[in-house]
């Protein structure tokens, strides 16, 4: 297993289990099934609606004494309605309490992206706040404070771009440690992996085999598939690998870390068993051209007519 390590010594596993989209009854099974196969990562959020049921998959496996808190690395996220100062660090409680956790390793702001208190996703521009009234980087001195606090060990942000990146870390002397972007071989997002790197700033890749089990609202008429890519297919079969093998060695060996979602135990396993490809370089600049600018997560779920939210992505 390859590592992203912090400055602090501490250490996140490259390839995590992701959990969007992972169903009520189902979620818990594939968190048990993940670390007891090895895995030391998981990656949550409040807004996915499973973690109570992830906390209670996180609480039998810690009972059994095979596995310490501190052998894993659990991730969450601040959902928009929450960014206001008064609201961080309670979001950030009952994402402990529903995770029965004392502590998060990494917490991070979902999204640029700020919602009235009472509203779980937008119908108009009346639900939104403005950036006036919810600023990011007040927000942000939140999520310092959790860490002084001992409710995280790190904390990030969620689909920021380098723009948004440069305008926070311009306000803050103490940055984010993780930015979590959807990133692929379709969407390789070089500049700003490349951003990152020099500013110290790990990068996660959501989605990173094409989110194919997301709803149909969510997706594009003609989208591509990523795993029936030819070329991804063919040097899977090159490596005796599978085409979802391919793509996790493929982000991890850019020094990203990657969730991969499953609830499926074969595949579960054989997303960690990825670190086994030896992908060579034929094969990474083979990847390197298939890369369109394309995002399978558009962000268009939040636009609404009048609403400051328009340039989520403001560089592709």
């Amino acid at each position: 297993m390859k590592y992203l390590n912090f400055k602090n010594g501490d250490k996140l596993p490259a390839i995590g289990l992701g959990t969007w989209k992972s169903d009520k009854g189902e979620v818990g099974n594939a968190v048990i099934t993940a670390i007891k196969n090895g895995y030391r990562h998981i990656d949550c959020a409040a807004v996915y609606g499973n973690e109570a049921e992830i906390g209670e998959a996180l609480s039998e496996v810690l009972k059994e004494g095979t596995i310490k808190r501190e052998d894993l690395w659990i991730t969450s996220k601040l959902w928009n309605n929450a960014h206001k100062s008064e609201d961080v660090i309670p979001a950030l409680k009952q994402t402990l309490k529903d995770l029965q956790l004392d502590y998060l390793d990494l917490y991070l702001i979902h999204w640029p992206v700020a919602f009235k208190p009472d509203v779980a996703n937008p119908e108009n521009d009346e639900d939104f706040l403005s950036l006036e009234e919810a600023p990011i980087i007040e927000t942000w001195k939140k999520m310092l404070e959790a860490k002084k606090e001992g409710l995280t060990k790190h904390v990030g942000v969620s689909n920021f771009s380098a723009t948004k990146l440069k305008d926070l870390i311009s306000k803050t002397e103490d940055g984010p440690e993780v930015n979590q972007v959807e990133l692929h071989p379709y969407l390789q997002q070089n500049s700003l992996l490349e951003f990152c790197s020099k500013n110290g700033i790990h990068l996660t890749a959501y989605s990173p085999l094409g989110s194919g089990d997301r709803t149909d609202a969510m997706k594009a008429a003609d989208e591509p598939s990523l795993l029936e890519n030819k070329v991804i297919q063919k040097i899977a079969k090159k490596h005796g690998a599978s085409p979802a093998q391919v793509i996790i060695n493929w982000e991890t060996l850019r020094g990203t870390a990657v969730i991969p979602k499953s609830t499926n135990e074969g595949r579960i396993i054989e997303n960690l068993e990825s670190t086994g490809v030896k992908l060579d370089e034929e094969d990474l600049k083979q990847i390197a051209d298939l890369d369109e600018h394309f995002r399978y997560v558009t962000g268009e779920f939040f636009v609404t007519k009048g609403n400051t939210y328009n340039d989520i992505y403001d560089e592709k």
